[in-house]
């Protein structure tokens, strides 16, 4: 008898690699991380970690694989004692999951203990991996990260700020990242602020945070942006600001708010939810088509599946349900059935959809699968006409600044025109949003990274030119 096959599920996105959260100055600092980790869920779903510094210098850490609420309880909580803490979430590129790439990394350090929490990918590791391998250093896991660890901990400077000022300017890509040494936290945007980082405020506590959902959770006040190549210095929840690292064009990543960041957070002084309705009108724009209803692909795209359906005057319905509970590993029933992880994500309202001309809007395409099965799901459940409709233009080229993307081989985008991609999927039309029209819509909070579209990389791949084959992203 054939035994089921275990399918890790594949919905077909790109994953962002981590969420970063740290307070400074708080009794409860441990649990107010815990409660930011929780919002920065979406960020990262494959292992969470958090480190506590006490008063009388002592750092503790928790880490394991899975969700937030599956590494922590309270005994373990218990034990995170102390007004500073680092909390991270990850998600790894295949074969890098495992509890030594957990963050936030922790080590005995000279001036104490050393911990680090970090989003994006460092586009010269393997260039200061080498280096340092032959100066002595030994690694521990093969996550970028630990390369600024060694970084710091090697660094002839006299002071421990100049050490961290020192270890920051010799690495290039996309970093937004929490470090402590002793009991002072340090947080800091690479100079092209590629990925999200803001600073926040809870009574006299200092908190950093990826996203301003997690401050809105635990009631803490938005201050501002840690801004492009800003290092922070924060004691006891005082804040200075340090010598900025060297300047370079901003280039923060447009692809955060078409998927990634979560609707209710504003980042690049933008509200996610408004950025995406205004890609959802300009999609309208561009691919008007006669028909019945309007859905969204749920969760990441129902502000722009809003816009759509605002602009088109065409009505919104909620006609197709997301099972929240399916994880990440689930048990295929057969060696057959191609749409079965589909049907376990999603199920049309039948009621909605048949007989009807039905509008989706999804936020992306990255291969593919899982929209044709989705497709099939929706002819399945007696749609008369599908019209597809994408809120970004197609992907072509992969990421190398934080976010884990298939190969250009494996973008759709990039091997098929878009009607060829229209009759793969089985769709009566397929409309994408123009990048002008993008552009356009959220005009006056650029310019972006929009690599992953044009190929126009705004950090040097220094490792990718030296011969490297490098991950789209490492953290």
């Amino acid at each position: 008898m054939n035994r089921p096959l275990p399918i890790i599920e594949g919905d077909d996105k790109p994953h962002d690699e981590c969420g970063v959260f740290a307070v400074s100055g708080s009794p409860d600092a441990a649990a107010l991380t815990f409660m930011g980790l929780y919002a920065l869920q979406h960020r990262g779903q494959e292992s969470a970690g958090i480190v506590a510094i006490g008063a009388d210098g002592t750092a503790r850490s928790h880490r394991g694989m899975g969700l937030v609420s599956d590494v922590f309880d309270d005994a373990s909580m218990r034990r995170l004692m102390g007004s500073m803490a680092l909390g991270h979430v990850r998600y790894s590129t295949a074969g890098a999951s495992d509890l030594r790439n957990a963050q936030p990394v922790l080590v005995d350090y000279r001036r104490g203990p050393l911990a680090l929490a970090h989003n994006g990918n460092l586009t010269n590791q393997h260039e200061l991996r080498d280096r340092l391998t032959s100066e002595g250093a030994i690694f521990q896991t093969d996550s970028d990260s630990e390369v600024v660890i060694h970084l710091i901990a090697r660094s002839r400077r006299d002071s421990e700020s100049a050490q961290v000022d020192d270890a920051l300017s010799q690495i290039q890509g996309a970093f937004s990242l929490a470090l402590s040494v002793g009991d002072t936290l340090y947080a800091a945007r690479d100079p092209r602020g590629f990925r999200p980082l803001v600073l926040g405020r809870l009574a006299e506590a200092a908190i950093v945070a990826s996203e301003t959902c997690a401050l809105d959770i635990i009631g803490a006040e938005y201050v501002r942006d840690v801004e492009p190549g800003e290092v922070l210095r924060i004691r006891h929840g005082r804040v200075e600001s340090m010598r900025p690292l060297p300047p370079a064009e901003p280039a923060p990543c447009l692809f955060e708010l078409v998927y990634f960041a979560r609707p209710d957070s504003r980042i690049w002084g933008c509200s996610v939810d408004r950025a995406r309705r205004a890609f959802g009108r300009q999609l309208a724009r561009e691919h008007p088509v006669e028909a019945d209803c309007v859905f969204a692909v749920p969760d990441s795209s129902n502000s722009a599946a809003l816009g759509y359906a605002e602009e088109s005057g065409t009505p919104f319905e909620l006609a197709l349900i997301r099972n929240h509970y399916v994880g990440r590993t689930f048990i295929h029933p057969t060696q057959s059935g191609r749409d079965f992880k589909v049907r376990v994500k999603y199920n049309p309202v039948r009621e909605l959809i048949e007989d009807r001309r039905i509008v989706v809007v999804d936020d992306s395409l990255v291969r593919g699968t899982t929209s044709r099965g989705l497709v099939a799901l929706l002819r399945e459940a007696g749609a008369r006409e599908i019209h597809f409709r994408i809120a970004s233009p197609p992907i072509r080229y992969p990421c190398y600044y934080g976010i884990d993307m298939p190969t250009r081989e494996e973008l759709i985008g990039a091997q098929k025109t878009i009607e060829e991609i229209g009759e793969h999927l089985g769709v009566d039309s397929l409309g994408y949003l123009s990048l002008e029209g993008m552009r356009a819509a959220v005009e006056g909070h650029g310019p972006f990274c929009e690599a992953c579209w044009t190929g126009d990389y705004k950090a040097p791949l220094l490792d990718r030119e030296a011969g490297y084959e490098i991950e789209s992203c490492a953290c």
